[in-house]
């Protein structure tokens, strides 16, 4: 079976270094070492699961002052190795004004990418900002979709303060309020979105532009409800994804296995939704 991985980032140094101050953290949230890997550790890890993989760039310039793991660099490593990484999520600033909207631009009709993932709560914004609308404006005329990270995160946990970050920026009621204000952005929200499951699980049937992919946990541990639905109501909304390499693909791959769901479910979750939704 097909499977297309939306949530993946490159997990090399440049990416490891893009997380400044959060990297042991992470080890810690994760239970696990943080560390690069090369280019070449990353493709076998893609190639022995089977998955096509979306890379995920990232830019917490403006919170953290690290430099960024840049459009450029994904979109570089997306065309050395065609035959597993097929398309980005760019990233992009809002605080960076003009010059966001001129890089989701050239993202779009120069690097061809797919959209743009925002993580609200390293970013230290929500997306119903009306601050922010113009970014979103011009992502929604450039035909884009976007993928926005819901519920709490493992950046920061654990840290005085959570290193300033606000867990609350990433309820799911500012995708509820982009997906009224843009009907025709696509949105992807994504991780299940504790502790608002219910609240993340409302917006996703209620709003028609809304789906939702369900990278950075261990199927074993979704809430229960949240099997049912994705087996039933929400079964042409949900997609995979692993946050990878947050965790290992034999855990994930065999707890999503574990879950029973019939063969015509999984195909859905595993690629049809993203073909149907995103043309992957």
């Amino acid at each position: 079976m097909r499977i297309v991985d939306l949530h993946c980032y490159p997990g090399t140094q440049t990416w490891i270094d893009s997380q400044g101050p959060y990297v042991e953290a992470l080890a810690q949230y994760w239970n696990r070492s943080w560390v690069a890997k090369a280019e070449e550790e990353v493709l076998k890890d893609f190639t022995d699961a089977g998955v096509e993989a979306c890379l995920v760039a990232l830019d917490l310039e403006t919170t953290v002052g690290t430099p960024p793991c840049t459009n450029d660099y994904v979109h570089a490593m997306w065309k050395r190795h065609p035959q597993r990484i097929i398309q980005c999520w760019g990233t992009l600033d809002p605080f960076k004004g003009e010059l966001a909207i001129r890089e989701a631009r050239k993202c779009v009709r120069e690097l061809g990418f797919i959209g743009f993932h925002f993580h609200p709560i390293m970013q230290h914004f929500a997306v119903n900002d009306r601050r922010f609308y113009p970014l979103f404006e011009t992502i929604d005329e450039l035909g884009a979709a976007v993928m926005i990270d819901v519920g709490t995160t493992g950046m920061g946990a654990g840290m005085p303060g959570g290193m300033g970050a606000r867990i609350r920026h990433a309820h799911p009621s500012a995708i509820d309020d982009l997906a009224a204000d843009f009907p025709n952005l696509k949105i992807l929200m994504a991780h299940p979105g504790w502790p608002w499951v219910e609240e993340t699980t409302a917006v996703a049937l209620h709003k028609g532009n809304v789906y939702w992919e369900m990278s950075g946990w261990a199927p074993k541990y979704f809430p229960g409800n949240l099997k049912v639905d994705m087996r039933a109501r929400l079964q042409d909304k949900v997609m995979f994804g692993s946050d990878y390499p947050s965790m290992p693909y034999a855990r994930i791959l065999k707890e999503w296995a574990e879950l029973g769901y019939k063969d015509e479910i999984m195909e859905k979750i595993f690629h049809k939704n993203a073909e149907r939704i995103l043309g992957l």
